[in-house]
């Protein structure tokens, strides 16, 4: 509960900082990429050495793309019977697959689960929702997205490759059979550190909740999707391949968080329905306060 009301003191102090003067606009894109460059890095180097692998892992890796499929699949499907245009269409298959599995999903799996279960949340993140935004992401921007370019496979490929965090993974998944340094292990340890305040405060910092009345279907029916029938979805799938433990939970749980952050930039910049986007991501985080208790309470 402590890490909780943390979690919660953190986002309010972006959201104050927003309102000073001091802190110009772009403050929060900034925290973001340090956090991206430096902290997420930092704890993948220093925590995925530690874990023990499993056949409970595989869900860590099955279950994004399985929800994502699932979740492509029935927003194509009510564009189709609700007759949404092409930038409504495409902000909703952009938000809704993709999770905030990193930026809000590693300090909330913190928060239920303990320190233990960050490395879970890291791969969750890194198999899932950053290979699915860069993929299934930059094909979604291509086809909806105005000004758009058709995405080429060299530059899908780049972009994985030259992503700090993957480049982290990797280089931690090499490492694991050589022990670091103490002095590497201090300063691994000071860096990841920051990743916990700086992701919230820059949460914090951008959330700009806007609802437009006309765009309450829409909204609605995404974080339905997103906060509700993906998790049970993903609980259901995990017990029908006989997935249990600790490393299932914590995927189910990274399954039902809000709109991912970065997907909700990149659609407005692609001009994909901005003011849908804007409510789907702050709404979607406000709403997660709520119903990520609840998917928890239903795990344990």
């Amino acid at each position: 509960m402590e890490n909780f009301v943390l979690t919660l003191t953190m986002l309010l102090i972006g959201m104050g900082l927003k309102r000073l003067p001091l802190f110009p606009e772009e403050s929060g894109n900034v925290l973001n990429l340090f956090v991206i460059y430096i902290s997420l890095p930092a704890l993948i180097l220093l925590k995925i050495p530690e874990l023990l692998f499993s056949r409970s892992l595989l869900a860590l890796a099955v279950v994004p793309w399985a929800m994502l499929l699932l979740s492509a699949a029935l927003i194509l499907l009510l564009a189709r019977l609700l007759r949404w245009d092409r930038s409504t269409t495409g902000c909703l298959l952009l938000l809704i697959p993709l999770g905030n599995t990193s930026f809000l999903g590693i300090p909330m799996v913190q928060a239920f689960f303990g320190d233990h279960a960050i490395p879970y949340a890291l791969l969750y993140d890194q198999l899932g929702s950053f290979l699915a935004l860069a993929t299934y992401g930059s094909l979604v921007l291509a086809f909806y997205g105005s000004g758009e370019t058709q995405p080429s496979v060299t530059g899908v490929i780049k972009k994985v490759c030259t992503f700090p965090p993957f480049i982290a993974l990797i280089l931690a998944s090499l490492l694991r059979p050589f022990p670091l340094p103490a002095m590497a292990l201090s300063l691994l340890e000071t860096l990841a550190a920051t990743l916990i305040p700086l992701v919230l405060i820059a949460v914090g910092f951008q959330l700009t909740p806007r609802l437009n009345r006309t765009l309450i279907g829409q909204l609605s029916i995404g974080l339905c999707i997103k906060l509700v029938l993906a998790p049970l979805v993903a609980l259901g799938f995990c017990k029908g391949l006989g997935l249990e433990g600790e490393v299932v939970q914590v995927a189910v749980f990274e399954a039902g968080m809000p709109p991912m952050v970065s997907a909700g930039a990149l659609a407005i910049l692609a001009g994909l329905s901005p003011a849908l986007t804007a409510a789907l991501v702050g709404i979607g985080i406000l709403l997660s306060f709520a119903t990520l208790p609840l998917l928890y309470q239903l795990l344990i």
